[in-house]
């Protein structure tokens, strides 16, 4: 029989745990410039190790563990459930299970903060978009800086946690090329009511054109604090998270086409004459040797709710601050503007404050203030609220030769007045859903899902406006809506762009079988007045209405230990001057898995493909952080396979791939992003381990 230990006094952390917990932190601070080498770094890490002594030096009263005769911990992951904003709001307080499963560990998209498909620059955490379509759901006053959003937390789906006893997450991935995904975190319950955690994030790459294979070229940090509480009675409730992300691109500009290398006369190294002479990698030379984006944000969320009467009626507050802040440097531009590679041009247009540098800003913040009621019953549900949201923009160029940082005034203050709500009706297998939002007095967006069984309709329409960076630009590079009046220190002539309008319909199946699981989709979409950038790197309107039709299959079935996993994408009417979408975007995964070792070990083992078909893919203009299209470069269909075996022991899963393994077979390599060559084959390794104690 289980035994019951006596409440007792304790430190938050054991001895043992705590210096684990330390050695692991000090262990991965710094990126891993060789994958069997750890480079301790307590300076680096100190402030992360301050905050975690002090909650560990404080002890407090915790509830008592339950033993069984053998005193193993019967806490696991079971007994930790995860709980999240929307649940809250939802009156959902039971929480999920934590997710434990191996089967998307190894594959690279689930490494971020967003795992669908996306355009990038070939590497970890460089500038990425969505390869499909997106339609925006987020009215009024946007920076429209997002290049990185794949990697920051949306401090509105961060997970808390209520957990029996201390609940710890490990994760370490490292790639032959740099690449390093690190997350740490620690969260524990004070008592039934309450928790509060800490989580400690880092990315990072190294340069693929570049002998020094230690030289970095991405580094991303992020530092959330979050913590939760309710009343005894369960009437009020509380989340509160504190969010900080720095983001640290290093801009190669792409690969630069280089001149026949000769030696006594003899030709030792061919000219590069096309795209498929660029696949030499280290050997390669980068366009640009000094440039460089960063990106900061940082954000405090506080989200309060309230019973009046029930679940019937509940008051809800929601607060939120957020600053984001853009830098663009190049330390020494490109003189050599006689060269016959044109990309520089396309790189630098012009240079309007500053002939040898560059030094562009730009700096958001915003408070968000929302306060609604909110009530369910068994089949009824809904919600009202209605929203305040004021923000300002401030903006700085490098100025003169060798120049001055002149940092402009704010521009106009921004402010915006929402109201929305949303209401759902739920019966058996039919449900109904709906939701507006209106910003005054020119923005909407509405919603309407039905459901039957397998089957869901869903209608939307929305009206938003231009993104603040497409209606105003000033930099050293690029100008555009942005004639600053010095007198009444505001900027004047903003692109005058209408909003844009999207009419869609999806259908969508979801279907299971026995051991067959199959979904599906058929989206059509009517764009009009779309805003895109376009082959100059600018903000343009489409003048014409986009028709956009995308369908998509998945498909997951077993026979035995043996399991498949296919979908595919393909789109009609993305290949237009404003638009750029693969025809055909499909991913196929098969593996076997099963326990070993007297079920010791259970582990997975298989191979997974990825394929794109060709198309003109986006080109990145660096010094104002966007995606736009082109026409002078075309990528062909390229496949993508990888062979991994990945295992779990208890609580630890690991797993080892050999990423590309098909370079070579057919082509040396492939491009995401025009003169941006994707990494070729490596070895990849991972580890996740979590501790309930």
């Amino acid at each position: 029989m289980p035994t019951v230990c006596a409440s007792y006094f304790r430190p938050l952390f054991s001895p043992k745990l705590l210096s684990d917990f330390l050695f692991s932190v000090l262990s991965t601070c710094r990126p891993l410039r060789r994958p069997t080498v750890f480079l301790l770094s307590l300076k680096r890490c100190g402030w992360l190790l301050a905050l975690l002594l002090v909650l560990s030096a404080c002890p407090i009263i915790v509830q008592a563990q339950i033993l069984d005769d053998s005193t193993k911990v019967l806490y696991g992951a079971r007994t930790t459930r995860i709980i999240r904003e929307d649940d809250v709001l939802h009156d959902r307080t039971e929480g999920r299970v934590i997710d434990t499963t191996l089967v998307d560990f190894p594959q690279t998209r689930n490494w971020y903060h967003d795992s669908t498909f996306f355009q990038d620059l070939g590497h970890v955490g460089t500038a990425s978009r969505p390869l499909l379509w997106r339609t925006n759901t987020q009215l009024g006053t946007r920076l429209g800086r997002n290049a990185f959003d794949r990697y920051a937390r949306d401090p509105a789906t961060i997970p808390y946690y209520d957990s029996k006893s201390p609940y710890t997450f490990f994760r370490f991935i490292q790639g032959g090329f740099g690449e390093q995904v690190f997350e740490l975190s620690y969260t524990r319950s004070i008592n039934k009511n309450a928790s509060v955690g800490l989580a400690y994030e880092r990315f990072a790459a190294n340069k693929i054109y570049s002998t020094n294979s230690r030289s970095g070229l991405v580094e991303h940090t992020n530092f959330l604090f979050f913590a939760r509480f309710q009343s005894t009675d369960g009437r009020y409730r509380a989340l509160f998270n504190y969010n900080n992300v720095r983001h640290n691109s290093v801009e190669p500009g792409g690969v630069r086409y280089q001149a026949a290398v000769s030696n006594g006369g003899a030709i030792t190294r061919p000219a590069d004459t096309g795209p498929d002479d660029l696949f030499g990698y280290a050997e390669e030379a980068p366009r640009l040797t000094t440039a460089s984006n960063l990106e900061h944000r940082d954000g405090m969320r506080l989200v309060q709710t309230y019973q009046l009467l029930g679940r019937g009626l509940t008051a809800y507050h929601i607060v939120d601050w957020r600053r984001q802040f853009n830098r663009f440097r190049d330390t020494q531009l490109p003189q050599d503007l006689s060269s016959t590679d044109t990309v520089y041009f396309r790189l630098y247009p012009e240079r309007r404050f500053s002939q040898t540098a560059t030094d562009d800003r730009a700096e958001l913040q915003q408070v968000e203030n929302t306060l609604g009621v909110t009530g369910h019953s068994e089949t009824v549900e809904y919600r009202l609220y209605t929203r305040q949201r004021n923000a300002s923009l401030s903006t700085g160029q490098l100025t003169g030769n060798p120049g001055t940082i002149v940092e402009l005034l704010p521009s106009e203050k921004y402010s915006n007045t929402f109201v929305g709500g949303t209401a759902a009706f739920r019966y058996k297998i039919f449900a109904v859903e709906t939701a507006a939002e209106y910003k005054f007095f020119n923005e909407y967006m509405l919603r309407g899902i039905a459901r039957l069984g397998p089957l869901t309709g869903e209608v939307l329409s929305t009206s938003y406006s231009p993104t603040l960076t497409q209606q105003q630009f000033n930099g050293n590079h690029y100008r555009w809506g942005s004639n600053f009046d010095a007198t009444d220190q505001v900027f004047r002539g903003l692109n005058n762009f209408d909003n844009t309008k999207v009419q869609q319909l999806t259908l969508r199946l979801d279907q299971t079988l026995g051991r067959q699981r199959l979904q599906g989709s058929v989206e059509f979409a009517n764009i009009t007045s779309l805003v895109f950038y376009d082959e100059s790197g600018r903000p343009a309107q489409s003048g014409r209405t986009l028709p956009l039709l995308t369908v998509s299959a998945r498909h997951r079935f077993n026979v035995g230990n043996f399991f498949f996993d296919n979908q595919a994408y393909i789109t009609r009417g993305g290949d237009v001057a404003e638009l750029r979408i693969p025809g055909l975007i499909a991913n196929g995964k098969a593996y076997y898995q099963g326990y070993v070792f007297k079920k010791a070990l259970f582990g997975q083992i298989g191979g997974e493909v990825y394929y794109q078909s060709t198309w003109q893919p986006y080109d990145y203009n660096l010094s104002t952080q966007q995606f736009y299209v082109q026409s002078r470069f075309t990528s062909g269909s390229y496949a993508i396979a990888d062979v991994f075996l990945s295992g779990d022991i208890r609580t630890v899963g690991f797993f080892l791939k050999m990423a590309y393994v098909n370079q070579g077979l057919g082509r040396d390599g492939y491009f995401p992003t025009p003169y941006y060559t994707g990494l070729p084959r490596r070895f990849q390794l991972g580890v996740r381990w979590q501790f309930f104690d």
